[in-house]
């Protein structure tokens, strides 16, 4: 049996909600087949969205919704997506899918489906081949005030007299790589340009993230924080981006391929510790919280619906959902370290919440397990461990909160191989003895959802007696919602 140590009085401070955000890219079938059918489709939509997409993603509660790239911010011009008529052009992507991009979804488009949701936007901005002044421009046609500039009529002009109320912009994307290929000195300098006459117009209205490094780069992150310590340029936040990637394939895999995978997700751990460790070392931690803006497993496409039409689609197995719950897990518990955090991608891509395509529009296993944790937003992560923590194989994944009377425990069964009994051992508190589950598990490791067969990985619901032992089924996902004396 294993013990899973749950302490009140040992507080690690609020879970914000952004830790719960997502990542929507202008890559493959994100948008066009999955999120956006268009206005005239025979497909029921609100306004060219997918209706049934957007209820679903409501019952999560997205907090962040981050957009448009990714790699594709890298050559958007913002104006291509305002107005009656809109360009075709290049995109990114198109070398590598052939597809041209119609910029149907733009600002207008993209706020709206913030508000059908209710989300944050997060707009990555094109620090690649664009200059500070378009970049002032794309912020004054936003968010300057009803009537004041040439821009906010223009906006006007285009349906939406008000200024729109866009949380954060991204300085850049991926600058190590496809965001200019720059060394972390000459991005702080960009960083320091670009945000010193963006702050210039939005004021405190939104928050500036920072590009940091890819994955366990920490000499990137080094030479960035040494070179935001020496500028008066706003600073609100500092990415990284990591993926668990290398495995063979999202469907054929054997035991120690699943054990490989949730052993290099857990090393998230670790990345967010060293990071936030020289931010630490600046005494700049308040100002560069992460945000770890992409994030989730990156297998090969071709696994999902549309067998390798859209670009990077693939499928989500119950290794996902494990994968999914392990590192939400690691959120909450640094919640004091992470500021946001958008797993990528929302639909029809990696690590996908959502497969879509005509009719059709499903949930995966990654949907329900956000849908399964979306109680700790907002609420008071407490400290939360179990044993046997440094082998993958024997693992009980363990992230808890408090909020409202009710304490959220989220575990996540590691071994694909053994059913566990746990023992949920609270000090500091006292609680009811039966407790509300909600249990994810499946027959068999290699499950996914489709078309046809939707359901074929989802939750149940059952109570636990946590007076007693109790036993998680083997590559399990649960949540315990305990009502507190």
């Amino acid at each position: 049996m294993k013990h899973i140590y749950l302490v009140y009085p040992d507080k690690i401070g609020t879970i914000a909600p952004e830790i719960y955000g997502h990542f929507t890219e202008h890559i493959g079938g994100v948008f066009y087949d999955g999120l956006w059918v268009g206005r005239d489709s025979k497909i029921p939509n609100i306004n060219g969205f997918r209706k049934d997409l957007i209820e679903k993603l409501k019952e999560i509660r997205p907090s962040v919704l981050r957009w448009p790239g990714g790699c594709f911010a890298e050559t958007y011009n913002w104006r291509d997506g305002i107005g009656e008529s809109r360009p075709v052009r290049p995109s990114w992507w198109t070398p590598n899918d052939g597809r041209y991009e119609s910029n149907e979804v733009g600002t207008h488009e993209f706020m709206e489906l913030c508000e059908l949701v209710g989300a944050k936007a997060y707009f990555a901005m094109n620090v690649t081949s664009i200059t500070p002044m378009q970049a002032r421009d794309w912020m004054d046609y936003c968010m300057s005030p009803r009537g004041s500039t040439t821009l906010a009529l223009e906006r006007e002009k285009n349906g939406h007299p008000e200024p729109f109320d866009i949380a954060y912009w991204g300085v850049g994307n991926e600058n190590w790589g496809g965001g200019g290929n720059m060394t972390a000195d000459y991005y702080a300098l960009e960083y320091r340009r670009f945000a010193t006459v963006m702050h210039n117009i939005c004021d405190k209205k939104s928050e500036l993230i920072a590009g940091g490094a890819n994955g366990g780069d920490y000499a990137w992150t080094h030479d960035l924080v040494a070179n935001l310590e020496k500028t008066s340029a706003p600073v609100h936040g500092m990415s990284f981006h990591f993926y668990t990637g290398n495995a063979k394939d999202a469907l054929n895999f054997d035991e120690d391929e699943w054990y490989s995978v949730l052993a290099k997700c857990c090393t998230m751990d670790e990345r967010i510790r060293r990071h936030h460790s020289y931010s630490v070392g600046k005494k700049m931690e308040d100002k560069l919280k992460l945000v770890v803006d992409e994030w989730g497993c990156w297998y090969p496409d071709g696994s999902g619906p549309s067998k390798g039409y859209n670009l990077f689609e693939q499928q989500s197995t119950m290794r996902d959902a494990l994968v999914s719950a392990l590192t939400l897990n690691i959120f909450n518990n640094q919640c004091d370290k992470v500021r946001m955090a958008n797993v990528a991608q929302l639909c029809n891509n990696l690590h996908c919440l959502f497969l879509a395509g005509g009719e059709h529009c499903i949930t995966t296993p990654t949907y329900h397990v956000f849908k399964m944790f979306r109680d700790h937003q907002g609420a008071e992560a407490i400290r939360a461990f179990g044993e046997d923590n440094d082998d993958i194989k024997k693992r009980v994944s363990v992230s808890a909160s408090v909020k409202d009377g009710i304490m959220t425990v989220t575990l996540a069964n590691c071994s694909c191989e053994e059913d566990t009994e746990i023992s949920l051992d609270l000090f500091g508190i006292q609680a009811e003895g039966t407790a509300e589950v909600e249990l994810l598990t499946s027959g068999d490791i290699h499950d996914y959802n489709t078309f046809d067969a939707p359901d074929t990985v989802a939750p149940t619901t059952c109570t636990w007696d946590i007076t007693k032992p109790v036993t998680m089924p083997r590559a399990s996902v649960a949540t315990v919602r305990i009502k507190l004396k």
